[in-house]
């Protein structure tokens, strides 16, 4: 198939400059790149700050039609964590998906005490640790807030960088509420969810978010081996995982050859079909987008 798999193909999990971090590609850089493979899409992804005042900007003035570039916002604590303000404002500038806290979350900042997270910049006002499930699994209320509103208005939910008691409280929080579009963000990693965990999610309705950047070969940081990628595809089904790259870190591969890699591998090493590929990486992202 070579990379005519490639044509057609939305990564909506690239982190991609301008950004406090250090990004490989800015947005403009990485739009040429996806046109070039043929994509129908990406969407970038920003811890700290709303990423759409530059997807559509770029997308208008340097796009040449065949690409669509996406935006969307982290709830941390530089827009305010859970700020209905913020997801407002968001929602009318067409933000793709919401993201529950990442680099907030108390989870993320103890995972990366020893060594600095990659996505990072140079802050001079630390961090305060989030945990918005409480010891007797009661969630906070402004994020049930958040929620209600996420499913008035047909939001897609991302569930971020929280520990496994938040995700689970999260996910089954949001479908009560009526979230009908919900993105497990790499549960294989950081969450440190179990197949079964992420089967429970898929059963649900939810999609399993397959990212290359943790897997080996696929990415200079990654630290899963391939096999586990097989096996939640196969745990889950096709018609409930995504996989993109969530690549863009200085340093690392090229998000376009990063994801690539990653494809031809299972097509080529664990025999997943071009039919299978094309479900995860097209159709579903499409359906979840609502595109």
């Amino acid at each position: 198939m070579g990379r005519e798999i490639l044509k057609g193909l939305i990564d909506i999990h690239v982190h991609a400059g301008p950004s406090v971090a250090n990004r490989a590609v800015d947005a403009a850089e990485m739009l040429k790149k996806a046109e070039a493979a043929g994509y129908a899409g990406f969407l970038v992804k920003d811890h700290y700050f709303p990423s759409m005042l530059g997807t559509k900007m770029i997308e208008k003035h340097l796009g040449n039609g065949t690409c669509k570039v996406y935006g969307s916002i982290a709830l941390n604590n530089s827009v305010g964590l859970f700020n209905m303000k913020a997801l407002d404002t968001a929602r009318q500038m067409d933000a793709k998906i919401i993201y529950f806290p990442t680099v907030s979350t108390k989870k993320h900042i103890d995972d990366h005490k020893k060594a600095a997270f990659v996505g990072s910049g140079k802050p001079t006002v630390p961090e305060t640790p989030i945990e918005y499930v409480d010891e007797n699994g009661n969630i906070d209320p402004m994020a049930v807030e958040i929620l209600k509103y996420m499913a008035e208005y047909d939001m897609v939910l991302g569930t971020g960088h929280g520990n496994l008691k938040e995700v689970k409280c999260l996910v089954d929080t949001a479908l009560a509420l009526g979230v009908k579009r919900i993105l497990v963000n790499h549960p294989h990693y950081n969450v440190n969810a179990s197949l079964e965990d992420m089967k429970s999610w898929a059963d649900r309705g939810a999609y399993i978010e397959v990212n290359a950047c943790v897997f080996k070969g696929s990415s200079k940081f990654g630290e899963i081996d391939m096999d586990y990628a097989e096996k939640m595809i196969r745990t889950c089904g096709v018609d409930q995982i995504i996989i993109d790259s969530d690549l863009g870190q200085a340093g690392n591969i090229d998000p376009v050859e990063g994801l690539y890699e990653f494809i031809e591998t299972l097509m080529n090493d664990f025999n997943i079909t071009e039919e299978e590929i094309n479900i995860m990486t097209k159709v579903n992202p499409a359906k979840l987008l609502n595109l």
